[in-house]
């Protein structure tokens, strides 16, 4: 299946309903803002109104498409049976939710710390505040999605916590903005491949499918921040806070699929990590949901040498 890889430019537009396209070139942050809180008052949704968490599971449906596995197109992955393939993509997913919590944590804190004593009758402070509850929301979500599938919470590595730790304390301005751009863009596309795709369980595609219609308006009012955080710095700062994301944008994706998840799968866990490090299939498929990001960085003078290292090594470039 080819679902993964079909996706709208987002350099240029986005979608708040799945379909309707919006303008990515507005005036600024504040009429930004106001759109998307009109949008938000239209189409925002909950999960645990809309999905029946009672129901039982479809024993021959995956976590997510196969395609996106960490270990399809490898050798392990053609000696697993059917039932061990759907285990794995279950606990992969599973793991990816958790690890999207540890971030919308981090995300919340940032949002909230940028905000403070913000014009609280401003369209960009109120958006924010939105964008504050649909990430609670989607976390809960995430962990009763988790919950109901695998019944394991994954965590980060101990010092990749502490790090993220670090950056949700000190990270301001393009840094704070472009890391939650990071992370919302690689997962949007994962879930864009996903949530139509009718191998999958059915309320992954629905958690999928809310997601990816509120991450959209998350992230362009996050690129509209960027934009105009990044308006007249200096070289030293633009090189410091280039660096800084990448570092960032691979702690996140390096720890989106842990390790535990595939011991959990009953898996050997070791030979699974060692062919996931060199599974170029899934190496590609990352490459792929980060080309639009990489392109933004660009755009606006983030994406310098010594940050391409970063994105490089975590398969990003």
């Amino acid at each position: 299946m080819t679902t993964a890889m079909n996706r709208s430019n987002h350099s240029d537009s986005d979608t708040d309903d799945l379909g309707t396209v919006i303008s990515m070139r507005d005036e600024g942050t504040e009429e930004v803002s106001a759109r998307l809180l009109a949008s938000a008052a239209r189409l925002s949704r909950n999960a645990m109104t809309e999905i029946d968490w009672s129901l039982p599971m479809d024993p021959t449906k995956y976590g997510c498409s196969p395609e996106w596995s960490s270990l399809y197109g490898t050798e392990y992955w053609d000696e697993l049976t059917e039932e061990q393939r759907i285990s794995v993509t279950r606990h992969e997913f599973a793991s990816i939710m958790c690890i999207g919590i540890w971030f919308e944590m981090i995300l919340q804190e940032m949002v909230v710390r940028d905000q403070y004593l913000g014009d609280y009758h401003g369209s960009e402070f109120q958006f924010a505040l939105v964008e504050i509850a649909d990430e609670c929301r989607h976390s809960i979500m995430f962990a009763k999605a988790s919950e109901k599938m695998v019944g394991t919470s994954y965590k980060p590595k101990r010092i990749v916590g502490k790090l993220g730790r670090l950056f949700k304390a000190t990270a301001k301005n393009e840094v704070a903005y472009a890391g939650i751009l990071v992370a919302e863009e690689v997962l949007d596309v994962f879930q864009r491949g996903c949530m139509r795709d009718e191998r999958v369980l059915d309320f992954i595609r629905t958690v999928n499918e809310i997601h990816v219609l509120e991450e959209s308006r998350h992230m362009k009012f996050a690129r509209e921040e960027v934009r105009e955080s990044v308006k007249g710095i200096g070289w030293a700062r633009r090189q410091f806070s280039a660096l800084v994301i990448a570092m960032g944008a691979y702690m996140i994706v390096t720890s989106l699929v842990q390790k535990k998840a595939y011991a959990d799968a009953g898996l050997d866990a070791d030979r699974a990590r060692r062919e996931m490090l060199g599974n170029a299939h899934f190496h590609s498929m990352i490459r792929s949901s980060c080309t639009h990001l990489m392109e933004f960085l660009d755009e606006v003078g983030l994406l310098t040498r010594p940050a391409m290292r970063y994105y490089r090594k975590a398969f990003m470039l």
